[in-house]
């Protein structure tokens, strides 16, 4: 939400107003609306498509991989020339909002001298890049958003309403119009795709905020221009250059135009900057494709930022804020051919699931799927509406729009045709003729996370065991991980360019688990992925790939008190929908596996995780059990032998672990104090495996308890195992889940419960 509505809740908020009462009187409210609703049409086919093809880039790689390159030039010179576009028009914005308010400052050199000085600011931020810069602007959108509700929550009491007469003065056309020029503030909300590697359920989450933010900006908007049209007359506020301001002057006095000012300047510099790095995210994906030269696409060595893209994405703004000296009308004109781009960005998004959809193409299947009652008129209906808002456009922008569809067509047969293998689902669309998919083995899959080259060995050892204890009854499979983060103001694929050294050492990793699979005869997968969280990753790939095991190597030191295992760590054991093994590794030689067979649902997969890791060496492991001596008993009654006793609990684990008698050995220790016995019957060459408790405990695990000490004081290496039974909800996470399913889904958790 903040990152689809934040982004919306920018300068088109404090300078389109006066431009749209102009065009359509109090009834721009309408406008926004309208507007609203055809993002949002938008947002649910870029939703289905971003779930189905998670890659940076947006629109542009969705129209690419479905229509070919020639649609993809069209949408990614579009998309590049709008938010260059938008950018100038926000920069231009800024420029009027510190001008006018203050009597001493005046002059349309000013207002663009301003703007240009913004604009170079924001081309050196977005040149050296910093993590911090995102937590910045977050600040800035908050402090935007409280502003203009303390400016709505004022305004509402000054409202004449003589002044919303006649509604809508310019008629139907003139709402439709009007509709086109402020379609600019909707350009947000795809911004959320572009992180799906870190969202947590996407399927459900990315649709469900995309249209949430969506929906709540266009009501914010439409009470806005209820809120100033009341305050001011129409006519009155489309001839002003700062048309919040002067309703706060009105409604909230000086306070209120110092805040209004200072929260259109912040808003202007927010969206102008996130304009800037979109657009060179787009020139990136362009690259990538050959569709633009790579000589845009290089990375800087130092601060790993698309640097060139930036350069030349700043030069071209800049000479479109220049034109503000020249061409009275500007910003609207601005706003305007930056709609025009989107529009026809959206048309193609809506005409690409619909081609997707016929086509099937292998390995694409959303997790989101518009439901069969918006299907296909919501696609449909996307497309209609763009060209009725696009006709309705000035002729001046409609030229411009056509001209930069003319320079993208000629640029692809000029540039791009010849260079690139022109691949496209249309043919397959017409025919409808996706493959079925057939019907896969069964495979029992194990997930490796690989980063340290010293530990990565002896990991995929004990994950090809585990697997090809399995292979009996289903087909084996080790999937290896390897995660290489990128910094938050760098696009996934930008990375790549400047981790050479990684992507090498990633290669030696890749290479040693091919290795060590074949000689175990497993069946081995690479996987390489660019991300910001890893632990989100893994967690994602695990819900992907089906995986029946994670099992990855943890260094055994507590490093922040807000972690258990660590930040990477923590999520996987908490979430994974998997059996999960922490292995602590001290030393290369396995050792000798022992397994605790004591109380609890993990104490069987600790179990058979110690009889799968013996396999290696040709050893059978001992399962050891710990009884108190009979002094220590809290009972006068007479009591079984301890020993016995302990015999009967190893059996018992044993038998659900699948264990028969010849797989194991037993070991019973009997003693008063359960850790001090346990640890000191610990051999040196013991691999341990313990079950963890339940995950309620689990911040218990490394702060007092047995698996605490047991981490410290053996010199062997040690596992930690949670299986793979679903732990009961918090009374928060039932609360939330609770409130965000629907009808049919609580009526489905209440079959589930009773069964």
């Amino acid at each position: 939400m903040t990152l689809g509505g934040g982004t919306m809740i920018g300068a088109g908020i404090f300078i389109l107003p006066g431009i749209a009462a102009e065009g359509a009187g109090p009834a721009s409210s309408l406008s926004f609306a309208i507007a609203g609703v055809v993002a949002l049409l938008a947002a649910l086919s870029i939703s289905e498509l971003a779930t189905g093809m998670p890659v940076a880039g947006g629109s542009y790689v969705y129209v690419n991989r479905a229509l070919g390159d020639l649609f993809g030039s069209i949408v990614g010179w579009g998309m590049w020339t709008g938010l260059m576009f938008a950018s100038a028009f926000y920069m231009i914005g800024f420029g009027q909002y510190i001008v006018e308010p203050l009597p001493f400052l005046s002059g349309r050199v000013l207002i663009v001298g301003l703007g240009l000085v913004g604009l170079l600011f924001l081309v050196g931020v977005n040149y050296k890049g910093t993590e911090e810069s995102g937590a910045f602007q977050n600040w800035m959108i908050g402090i935007e958003t409280v502003i203009i509700l303390i400016y709505l929550a004022f305004g509402i009491f000054f409202i004449n309403p003589s002044n919303l007469e006649p509604f809508a003065p310019t008629g139907p056309s003139g709402i439709i119009a009007t509709t086109g020029i402020v379609f600019v503030t909707f350009l947000g909300f795809e911004i959320i795709a572009t992180v799906a590697e870190e969202i947590k359920d996407p399927g459900r989450l990315i649709p469900l905020t995309m249209v949430l933010s969506v929906v709540s900006v266009s009501i914010l908007y439409v009470i806005v221009m209820i809120v100033s049209t009341g305050v001011i007359n129409w006519q009155e506020l489309g001839g002003s250059l700062v048309p919040v301001s002067d309703v706060a002057a009105i409604s909230m006095g000086p306070i209120g135009v110092i805040a209004i000012v200072s929260a259109a300047a912040i808003a202007a510099i927010s969206s102008s900057n996130s304009s800037i790095l979109s657009a060179a995210r787009v020139v990136f994906a362009m690259g990538r494709d050959g569709v633009m030269s790579n000589k845009l696409n290089v990375t800087h060595r130092k601060f790993r930022t698309p640097h060139r893209a930036v350069m030349v994405t700043g030069a071209i703004t800049a000479a479109l804020i220049s034109l503000g000296l020249r061409i009275e009308e500007i910003v609207a004109l601005l706003a305007e051919v930056a709609s025009f781009s989107f529009l026809v960005s959206y048309t193609l998004v809506h005409v690409a699931v619909v081609v997707v959809r016929r086509a099937e193409p292998e390995n694409y299947d959303p997790e989101f799927e518009m439901p069969s009652l918006l299907y296909p008129a919501v696609p449909i209906l996307g497309v209609i509406l763009s060209f009725v808002v696009i006709s309705q456009m000035a002729p001046i922008v409609q030229y411009i729009g056509i001209g930069i569809i003319a320079l993208s067509v000629l640029w692809y047969f000029g540039y791009v045709r010849g260079r690139v293998d022109d691949d496209t689902l249309v043919g397959d669309a017409i025919v409808g003729n996706g493959d079925e998919r057939e019907g896969t083995e069964e495979t029992y899959r194990v997930v490796v996370p690989i980063a340290n080259p010293e530990t990565q060995g002896t990991l995929l050892r004990l994950a090809a065991a585990s697997a090809r204890s399995h292979s009996e009854v289903e087909q084996p499979e080790i999937i290896a991980l390897n995660v290489i983060k990128v910094p938050s103001q760098t696009a996934l694929e930008q990375n790549l360019q400047f981790e050479e050294e990684r992507v090498e050492r990633q290669r030696e990793l890749f290479e040693s688990a091919r290795e060590a699979a074949g000689e175990l005869g497993v069946n081995l997968r690479t996987r390489a992925i660019v991300g910001r969280s890893i632990g989100q990753i893994v967690l994602g790939v695990l819900e992907e790939e089906d995986a029946n095991q994670v099992l990855l190597g943890w260094h055994g030191t507590k490093r922040k008190r807000d972690y258990v295992f660590g930040s990477t760590v923590d999520p996987i054991i908490r979430d994974a929908p998997c059996e999960v093994t922490v292995v602590n590794l001290k030393r290369e030689r396995i050792g000798h596996p022992v397994a605790l067979a004591g109380p609890g649902p993990h104490a069987p997969v600790a179990a058979r995780r110690a009889f799968e890791f013996a396999q290696i060496q040709g050893q059978i492991p001992t399962l050891v059990n710990f009884q108190p001596s009979v002094d220590d008993r809290e009972t006068d009654e007479e009591t079984p032998d301890p020993y016995e006793e302990g015999q009967i609990a190893i059996d018992a684990v044993a038998e659900q672990a699948g264990l028969a008698p010849d797989d194991y050995d037993s070991r019973v220790l009997v003693g008063g104090d359960l850790e001090s016995t346990i640890i000191s019957n610990i051999g040196s060459d013991e691999f341990v495996c313990v079950g963890v408790s339940e995950q309620q405990a689990i911040s218990k695990i490394l702060r007092g308890s047995l698996a605490d000490r047991i981490v410290q004081d053996a010199t062997g290496n040690v596992a930690l195992i949670r299986s793979g039974i679903k732990t009961h909800r918090t009374v928060r996470e039932g609360i939330v889940e609770r409130l965000s399913q629907g009808p049919e889904e609580e009526s489905q958790s209440d079959d589930d419960a009773s069964i």
